[in-house]
C-alpha cells in the first residue's frame, strides 16, 4: 500500500489490525466478521495475539528482555510450550541473520537489528494476516530484500496475507497487489509479484 504521507495508509492498518476502531464499514478475518459498525469480537487481545502479526516502523521491544526472549513470549502467551516457542525463535532468528544476537537485549542491537527482530516477532505465531509498517525502513538495500523474501515465504508456505504499507522504492514491484490512496481513494495497480521460491 503505497500514497503520500498524511493520507491514512497506517490509520487503515491500525484499523485492520483492530487497534484502533473504524468509523464504519465490514471487515472480515478469514470467514469471521470481526468488525460490522462496531467489533464482533469479544477478546480484541486475543485476535491480535493470535491471528495478526504486526511489524511497525518502531520496533517496540522490550527493554529488559533479551531477543529470544521478546520473540518468543508472543508464542508463549498463546499458550505455546517454552521450548517450542524458543525453537521457532531460532528459526526466524537464522532467516533474518540475527541468531548471533539472541541473548543481547535491545539497547545492543542496531536499529536495523531491531527492526529484524521485530519482523522475526510478528512472524512467530505464524498469523493468517502479517500488517507491515515501513518494515524496511531502517534496513540496507540487501536486508530489506531479504525481509520481503522471507515475507514472501511465510506467505506461501503458511497461506499467510502481507499487507505492507511502505515508501521503499525498490520492494514496491515485488507485490502481487499494489494498492494506492491518494485524496481519500484507494485503488489498486497490478504488481510483477515476484517470487522469491
Amino acid at each position: 500500500m503505497i500514497g503520500p504521507s498524511g493520507s491514512g495508509k497506517s490509520t487503515l492498518l491500525k484499523c485492520l489490525g483492530a487497534v484502533i476502531e473504524p468509523s464504519a464499514g465490514r471487515m472480515m478475518l478469514g470467514d469471521e466478521i470481526i468488525y460490522d459498525n462496531g467489533w464482533k469480537v469479544k477478546d480484541l487481545r486475543a485476535l491480535r495475539r493470535d491471528r495478526i502479526g504486526f511489524v511497525f516502523q518502531a520496533p517496540y521491544l522490550i527493554p529488559f528482555l533479551n531477543v529470544t526472549d521478546n520473540v518468543a513470549l508472543l508464542p508463549m502467551l498463546a499458550g505455546v510450550p517454552n521450548a517450542e516457542a524458543r525453537s521457532r525463535a531460532r528459526e526466524l532468528f537464522k532467516a533474518l541473520d540475527v541468531d548471533h544476537r539472541a541473548r543481547a537485549v535491545p539497547s545492543q542491537l542496531s536499529g536495523g537489528e531491531q527492526q529484524r527482530v521485530s519482523i522475526a516477532r510478528g512472524l512467530i505465531n505464524r498469523p493468517p494476516v502479517i500488517l507491515a509498517d515501513e518494515p524496511t525502513a531502517p534496513l540496507d538495500s540487501e536486508r530489506a530484500l531479504a525481509v520481503v523474501r522471507i515475507l514472501n515465504d511465510m506467505a506461501h508456505k503458511f497461506e499467510t496475507a502481507i499487507i505492507v504499507v511502505t515508501h521503499d522504492e525498490k520492494i514496491i514491484p515485488t507485490f502481487k497487489r499494489i494498492y494506492h490512496i491518494r485524496d481519500g481513494v484507494t485503488y489498486e495497480e497490478q504488481g510483477q509479484g515476484v517470487d522469491f521460491r
